[in-house]
């Protein structure tokens, strides 16, 4: 999706809210700096739109990427994870993006039905 991003994940050190944190400090960088170095007409746009979200925040200096906090789950049980895993699956159908789930180029869905997607994923066993 466009404005948003729902990973499965689990962190090595059983710090799930760190690695949260990490990653999008990591990716924010990244992003910000692929918007600076791109010549595409939303560059100021989104330039604009990262500083000024930054300025009304006590945590960013410069600019805001990701919206602050995470909506983690603890996936438990077998069921749990099915369901969260479809509902991941299934987000760009019900937003009208793509007709099937593998469909959507972003999706690990394609990994789920023999193919192979852009991200290495391991299967949760």
């Amino acid at each position: 999706m466009s404005n948003h991003v729902h990973v499965i994940a689990r962190s090595e050190a059983n710090d799930l809210s760190g690695t949260i944190r990490d990653m999008k400090k990591h990716t924010s960088k990244k992003l910000f700096e692929s918007v600076q170095q791109n010549t595409e007409s939303r560059r100021g746009w989104m330039t604009w739109l990262f500083t000024s979200v930054a300025k009304s925040s006590n945590e960013h200096k410069n600019f805001q990427v990701w919206q602050g906090g995470n909506n983690a789950e603890l996936l438990e049980t077998n069921l749990f994870y099915d369901q969260k895993l479809n509902y991941i699956h299934q987000n760009p159908v019900r937003a009208g993006v793509v007709n099937e789930p593998h469909e959507y180029r972003l999706s690990s869905a394609i990994d789920y039905v023999g193919g192979k997607g852009l991200l290495k994923i391991k299967f949760l066993e």
